[in-house]
Parts: structure tokens; sequence; C-alpha cells
């Protein structure tokens, strides 16, 4: 079982890792700075809006407009960060 919340945690931090990717993405499409236009850049857009978009849609919705300003990958990065290095750890002690 402690394999299995190791891995849990080691999936958490990966994620964590695609957040930040999808948010510096979207601020260097939002800035043009890559080419929307290539078929890759095209790819790497879907699939990162994909995989990010089901967790940060239902936070952006309870969170209050910002004027422009998205904080809901910190919001969720915030999560992750608690149930990695709080409530997993807990469980662990919890199963020992």
């Amino acid at each position: 079982m402690l394999e299995l919340l190791a891995f849990i945690s080691w999936l958490l931090g990966l994620y964590t890792y695609v957040i930040i990717a999808a948010a510096v993405f979207s601020w260097l499409y939002a800035f043009n700075v890559i080419n929307a236009g290539n078929d890759i850049v095209s790819a790497i857009g879907r699939f990162l809006y994909g995989v990010t978009e089901p967790v940060l849609r239902p936070v952006r919705n309870v969170l209050p407009n910002m004027g422009g300003m998205d904080l809901s990958p910190i919001v969720v990065i915030l999560g992750i960060y608690f149930i990695r290095f709080v409530v997993i750890p807990n469980i662990a002690r919890a199963l020992i």
C-alpha cells in the first residue's frame, strides 16, 4: 500500500509540471512567441489543454474574475502540494 501512495505522489508531482508547462505555453501563445500555425506546436497545445482543463475549469468557476489573470493553476498546484505533503504522509503513517 505504501508503494501505491508513493506512486500517487509521483503522479501528482508529474501533473504539477504539466500544469506549469500549460501555463507557460499559454503565455507564449498569448504573446505570439510561438507559431500557432505549426502542427507540432498545435498538437502540444491541444494535449496540454486537454490534460489540464478538466481540473482547472472547476477551479476557475469558483474563483472570482481577476481581470484577465488566471490564478487557477496556482490554486491547483497548492492543492496538489497539500495532498502530497500532508494527506499522503498521514495516510502512510496510519497504515504503518
